[in-house]
């Protein structure tokens, strides 16, 4: 589904991704960890398309399509969803306008209210995320865990079929963890061929959401890969686990 290949990214003239390789075949979970500023939260960036990042080399293909001359919209036309670790807030524009304008967008036509509301309210129950907050400015005066429900509930309306959780965790207490990450699981087991790329410092969220890889990310591309086990082994020992040998490879 995703094949990143020799990327390279620089921020303000600072080299963030060097050779970057990275295959994600259709259905798969893949994780990325690694110490604070080696480049995880960038990665989401440069796929969804952030202008702030330059891409000097390499390419970033999606289902054997060049992502990299695509605007931000046409990538999340092609199904691609971030799930944001610090969702925007724009107040003075409603959520539910919001939501109804991204649906009608992806979907190439403009999506009833009576149907809108229906998947809306459902969306929110199965989140138990309060109604009220559809109706208001989009983020505006949400807590942490109210702004990720609503990440969620983007993913539910929109129905991506590749995933980007950029520190899904952070902010979120054991409950709002376990619902959102329940619920991501759900829809990925109902849509069997969607593939989810996970950004995380925890292996927390791995209780609900089952990764098929782990791969640790230092010096600008992946040092090593591993199963599960790695992401354990990672919370009991540290960035230790990565030996020299790994990064000489």
């Amino acid at each position: 589904m995703l094949t990143i290949e020799n990327l390279c990214v620089k921020v303000d003239n600072k080299q963030i991704l060097n050779n970057f390789n990275l295959t994600i075949n259709k259905g798969e979970t893949h994780v990325i960890m690694g110490p604070n500023g080696v480049g995880k939260s960038t990665l989401s960036r440069v796929i969804m398309g952030d202008n702030n990042y330059e891409v000097t080399s390499g390419n970033i293909l999606f289902e054997g399509d060049n992502l990299l001359p695509l605007s931000v919209d046409e990538r999340a036309k092609k199904g691609i969803f971030l799930a944001m670790q610090n969702p925007m807030e724009i107040d003075g524009v409603s959520n539910q306008d919001f939501l109804r304008s991204a649906m009608s967008s992806v979907n190439g036509k403009q999506v009833g209210l009576y149907d809108f509301i229906l998947q809306c309210e459902k969306g929110a129950s199965e989140l138990s995320m309060n109604k009220e907050l559809i109706h208001r400015s989009l983020n505006t005066g949400f807590s942490g865990g109210e702004k990720k429900k609503n990440e969620v509930l983007q993913i539910k309306l929109l129905k991506p079929r590749f995933i980007i959780l950029d520190e899904l965790d952070s902010g979120l207490d054991v409950d709002s963890l376990k619902i959102c990450a329940e619920n991501i699981w759900k829809y990925k087991e109902e849509n069997e061929n969607t593939s989810i790329l996970i950004i995380t410092h925890h292996p927390k969220i791995f209780d609900y959401i089952k990764p098929d890889f782990v791969h640790v990310l230092e010096g600008g591309k992946i040092v090593k890969t591993g199963d599960y086990s790695l992401a354990l082994n990672i919370e009991k020992y540290g960035y230790n686990v990565v030996t020299k040998e790994d990064k000489d490879e």
